[in-house]
């Protein structure tokens, strides 16, 4: 979703770039400051099988899968979490195959058993998988929390439309430094 650092190519038909890499420097300062504060970090990864018989539907709107051989395929480096983001000791991770970190995942399952009310919801893209985790946490009734400057999307005004959707009934769209600053304050205590 962001390519290499630095580099934009056709290597990387759904990089973002500089926007993209902008952000995953917040995700790390706030997953940084979330893991000091005790707070659980689940981390998922969208991997298919490389023969695309577990894509479903989607694989219709992706058919630059049939051309490219390590567009989030498993085992190879598209489907793999940054360096930057972890996984570090403590962190639950897990794979997805469909947009939404909560769809066929046992991400509801941890947050029961934790006793979680409230997730911050981080990672790209904006219009889609940012979204669809936090249409689904509304409709199991956990509060989301949106960094703006810590989701991404290809396209300016789909990031823009989707903030401004998801902060009108389903989320509480913010900045990274809020969030850093409120998980101090939970790790002190207050």
């Amino acid at each position: 979703m962001v390519g290499e650092r630095g580099i934009r190519d056709e290597r990387y038909p759904s990089s973002c770039g500089e926007i993209g890499w902008a952000a995953v420097d917040r995700i790390a300062a706030i997953l940084d400051a979330g893991r000091a504060a005790g707070v659980p970090v689940f981390l998922t990864r969208f991997a298919l099988d490389a023969s695309g018989n577990d894509i479903g539907v989607y694989g219709r709107k992706r058919a630059f899968m049939k051309e490219r051989d390590d567009w989030c395929i498993d085992g190879t480096m598209g489907a793999e979490l940054l360096p930057e983001v972890g996984p570090k000791p403590g962190d639950i991770v897990f794979v997805k195959k469909k947009p939404s970190g909560f769809h066929g995942t046992p991400l509801l399952g941890y947050l029961v058993e934790r006793n979680i009310d409230t997730v911050i919801v981080l990672g790209g893209a904006t219009s889609n998988c940012v979204r669809a985790t936090v249409f689904d946490a509304a409709s199991y009734n956990y509060r989301a929390i949106v960094p703006a400057d810590a989701v991404f999307d290809r396209l300016p005004i789909s990031h823009a439309i989707s903030l401004f959707d998801m902060d009108r009934q389903f989320a509480d769209v913010t900045d990274a430094a809020t969030v850093i600053a409120r998980l101090q304050k939970h790790s002190k205590g207050e």
